[in-house]
């Protein structure tokens, strides 16, 4: 199971790049939900598409609240390309999507916003440490392996 929490300090069991999105949405305008819903909707329906076909890149998501008006997904993936590669797919669900949402987002007037970013982390060049708790964030994309004793942040981010 993989909310079993696994004792002792751990770390990410990855060693290579490192691709990171995050992307979400912020409600300026409460009141207008028939300008931001069809937004708020739009991703897990591509989550759903992209858990199911795991040939598609997504190793792992986590969906986040910032506030009552902010709401985002950190997603973790296989490597750019397949992230690009399922931005391009015009037979995927996120390219009438994104067609769709910015037609919300333009029109919107205001009412919703929308942002992402995107980040290539080369090897060497990320470190992640979890102590007594199930997977999570880079664990749960690529798996845990115990801290070597002594083995610090210097040691996993190479610097």
């Amino acid at each position: 199971m993989r909310d079993k929490i696994q004792f002792g300090r751990r770390t990410a069991a990855r060693d290579g790049e490192v691709v990171v999105l995050l992307i979400g949405m912020r409600v300026n305008h409460l009141w207008a939900l028939h300008r931001w819903l069809p937004v708020f909707l739009a991703m897990p329906a591509m989550l759903r598409e992209l858990v199911k076909d795991r040939s598609a890149g997504l190793l792992h998501h986590v969906l986040l609240t910032g506030s009552p008006r902010t709401y985002y997904v950190v997603q973790y993936w296989e490597s750019k390309e397949k992230l690009l590669d399922y931005a391009r797919a015009t037979g995927r669900k996120h390219h009438p999507w994104w067609v769709r949402v910015n037609h919300y987002a333009r029109d919107s007037k205001g009412h919703v916003g929308i942002w992402h970013e995107t980040y290539v982390v080369p090897a060497g060049h990320h470190e992640s440490i979890y102590g007594d708790m199930p997977p999570f964030g880079l664990g749960r994309a690529y798996g845990t392996v115990p801290l070597g004793a002594g083995v610090g942040a210097r040691d996993r981010l190479k610097v």
